[in-house]
């Protein structure tokens, strides 16, 4: 009987470790646990539903429990349905037994869902202000899931769940409406961190790879959501919109832009919905061409072309809320050749007035430079640096150091400040030291005092603003290059050029300026020959404007006039009053001669003049006065009279000048000889007019000379009397000749 009752044991018990077994490893299938899994899920969240068919039921031993499987399961939220590709539980068995909730975990894996079903379920067990945001912003996708939940003892779901997945072409629209499209991660979501690796993502066009982000909870990362990881995407070309990205304004001005990029950002989300960001980039620039103002750059830069071309550059950039700082090197081509740069800029991305940033290390070898002002001229192929540093704000430009070097030429100039229309508000030193186009020394220095300038300097070539001074209406020839100028500036030059050969030595000079009118000027300085030069300019009670210019040596400021050649000796007077943007002028050279002057030979030839005509281009024409009677008024200048007299030849002549249009000249010239014969028979007037004998009667010639300054036409036709204004302004002259060697005796 004992046997029998241990046969049968033994026989249960191998019988009942065989199921054990098969349960353990092999399982059951059964619609048993169907109603047990619904209804406790039923009970952690009323909303969520599951549809299931068969479960597969596994025994584990080791602590009491049943792991419960089911496959194509659908769980559903109100009107969102999530497809599982299977879903699995740990069901204890003890708390089974004890009517307790049983379920120790559960581990789901998903089909491909939609995202936005999938968020909605997700806000049901963990819900936050971020996930709301992200369910607003989200459009499309798909997700494939796999999620690891551990419960307490009362059915709620521990912090130390898990999810992992892959996200497939998502959609979202970003705060400020742009779309990102063709999102592609996987995904890690913990309780301290959630993770998406290896993503793709496509913005304006951009393909975007990312091997890491992070997104740390706020209650792990200082209250504030926060997002940092990393992005980049392969060499592209870029077009205007794209560049947008990084540039507000100006974008368009760039051109056929290739690059490629490797960034590190970080992201605050804070709790007032403001944001904070920092993106950290290694940029690699292949090529970009910059469209520039031609006009400007080419008056410095005769080889631009309206382009500059950046080619292999290494850029750092990093973009945060307020601030946008960018720090490169690499070549650019204004002309043809390569050259270096290496560049910092500080750019703010706000509304504020705060400036725009810079500082520039340019080499320029190949190009030549061209400043035309101070008649200096850097060759193409000759070595060359020019630094910069400065910030460029809403209405000013500043240069805080600009520094040129080339061979032993040296710019130097500090705290300079200009509009946006490139006018000088003021400057606060520049120091210049080179060799100019006539191979002149230069050495000057301007400082400022305040709101005044003091220029002081060994040597220096003004002869180009001496030009500008006699052919143009920039009084002083420094004003135009300010805005609004209303200062003192005292000069002081041990030697000034105004010719390749002449200068002044010393020149001095006070010049007062308001709102950009030059007020009040005095200047004085010596020629070679000791002879004096002055010039004064004084504004009146009235307003006027009126300006003496005394020159003891006429040469170096007469044959500064190109069609005047051959000048020699003579003495300048000149006196002219200004008011209202008009101005009544006397022009007065006394004592010279004259070699070439291409209108007068025209005229002299015409009129078979032809001995006065070869004296004009061999020997010259002396002169004892000349006199110019003239009005400017804008453009126009009239010439009431030019009377000259010398022994050879006198002329009268009036007419107008409409600057760089038209030419408009009429007069009378007569040989010396003629002027002798008729002056000897005053006072029997008809003797003059008519002659003793038939056909002597006084000749000479009237003249015309009208067209476009480049295109002038003479005509001459001979007189047989000379008009009574002509003999009048010939007795005058001879009058006040005697006079002045009466007082001189």
């Amino acid at each position: 009987m004992l046997k029998k009752i241990l046969k049968y044991f033994s026989f249960s018990i191998i019988l009942l470790g065989l199921l054990v077994g098969y349960l353990s490893f092999f399982g059951i299938e059964t619609k048993s646990f169907n109603k047990l899994i619904q209804d406790k899920l039923s009970k952690s969240d009323d909303r969520l539903k599951a549809k299931l068919d068969k479960v597969k039921i596994l025994l584990n031993l080791l602590d009491f429990s049943i792991n419960i499987k089911a496959s194509d399961v659908d769980l559903m939220n109100e009107d969102k349905k999530i497809q599982l590709k299977n879903i699995s539980t740990n069901f204890s068995l003890g708390a089974f037994l004890k009517k307790e909730f049983g379920i120790k975990n559960v581990s789901i894996e998903s089909k491909d869902s939609n995202l936005k079903d999938v968020v909605n379920f997700i806000r049901i067990y963990k819900n936050s202000p971020q996930l709301i945001i992200f369910e607003k912003m989200l459009k499309k996708g798909l997700i494939n899931a796999n999620i690891k939940l551990n419960f307490d003892e009362d059915g709620k779901i521990k912090k130390n769940y898990r999810v992992k997945g892959l996200v497939k072409d998502a959609e979202i629209r970003l705060l400020n409406k742009d779309i990102v499209s063709n999102i592609d991660f996987n995904f890690n979501v913990q309780k301290k961190l959630y993770s998406i690796k290896k993503a793709k993502i496509q913005y304006k066009g951009i393909n975007f790879l990312s091997k890491e982000i992070k997104i740390i909870p706020p209650k792990f990362s200082g209250r504030h959501l926060q997002i940092k990881g990393d992005i980049g995407h392969k060499t592209i070309n870029l077009d205007s919109e794209q560049l947008s990205i990084f540039f507000k304004q100006g974008s368009e001005n760039f051109k056929n832009v290739k690059l490629s990029s490797d960034s590190s950002f970080s992201i605050l989300i804070k709790k007032n919905k403001k944001i904070d960001y920092v993106i950290d980039s290694k940029i690699k620039l292949d090529k970009l061409n910059y469209k520039i103002d031609q006009v400007k750059l080419k008056e410095y830069i005769p080889s631009f072309k309206g382009l500059i071309d950046f080619e292999d550059h290494e850029i750092k950039l990093k973009i945060e809320k307020d601030v946008f700082t960018a720090q490169g090197e690499g070549n650019y081509i204004i002309g043809t050749q390569p050259e270096k740069i290496h560049y910092k800029i500080r750019v703010p991305r706000n509304e504020s007035n705060r400036p725009f940033s810079y500082e520039t290390k340019i080499n320029i070898n190949e190009s030549p430079l061209n400043i035309e002002f101070l008649k200096y001229q850097k060759k193409e192929n000759k070595d060359s640096t020019l630094f910069i540093e400065g910030n460029i704000g809403e209405k000013n430009i500043r240069f805080n150091k600009i520094l040129f070097n080339e061979s032993e030429n040296n710019f130097l100039i500090n705290q300079l400040l200009l509009t946006k229309d490139l006018k000088i508000k003021s400057i606060n030193l520049a120091d210049l030291d080179f060799v100019n186009n006539n191979k002149q020394k230069n050495k000057i220095l301007l400082k400022r005092d305040k709101d005044n300038y003091l220029i002081t300097g060994e040597i220096f070539d003004g002869s180009k603003f001496l030009e500008e001074i006699l052919t143009s209406d920039h009084e002083g020839g420094i004003s135009r290059f300010f805005n609004n100028l209303s200062s003192s500036i005292k000069i002081n030059l041990d030697k000034v050029f105004i010719g390749d050969a002449d200068f002044l030595k010393p020149l001095k000079s006070d010049m007062k300026f308001k709102k950009n009118n030059l007020i009040n000027l005095n200047l004085s300085g010596y020629f070679l020959d000791n002879k004096k030069l002055t010039l004064t300019i004084r504004t009146n009670a009235n307003s006027e404007k009126i300006t003496t210019l005394f020159a003891g040596n006429a040469k170096p400021l007469v044959k500064k006039y190109k069609f005047i050649k051959g000048f020699e000796e003579g003495s300048l007077d000149f006196y002219s009053t200004k008011k209202n943007n008009s101005s009544m002028s006397k022009l007065k050279i006394n004592n010279f001669k004259l070699k070439e002057v291409p209108a007068l030979t025209k005229i002299l030839t015409l009129a078979s003049l032809q001995g006065i005509a070869d004296l004009l281009t061999g020997e010259g024409i002396r002169f004892d006065e000349f006199e110019m009677d003239f009005d400017n008024k804008k453009r126009l200048m009239t010439i009431n009279e030019i009377y000259a007299i010398g022994p050879a030849i006198s002329i009268l002549m009036q007419g107008y000048v409409q600057d760089k249009e038209l030419v408009s000249l009429k007069g009378t010239l007569v040989p010396a000889t003629t002027i002798n014969k008729a002056i000897g028979k005053i006072p029997i007037l008809g003797k003059i007019l008519v002659g003793k004998k038939t056909g002597e009667g006084v000749f000479g010639v009237s003249f015309k000379i009208k067209g476009h300054p480049k295109e002038l036409k003479t005509t001459v036709n001979p007189i047989k009397t000379l008009t009574p204004r002509f003999i009048t302004r010939t007795l005058e002259k001879i009058k006040n000749t005697e006079i002045k060697i009466e007082n001189a005796n």
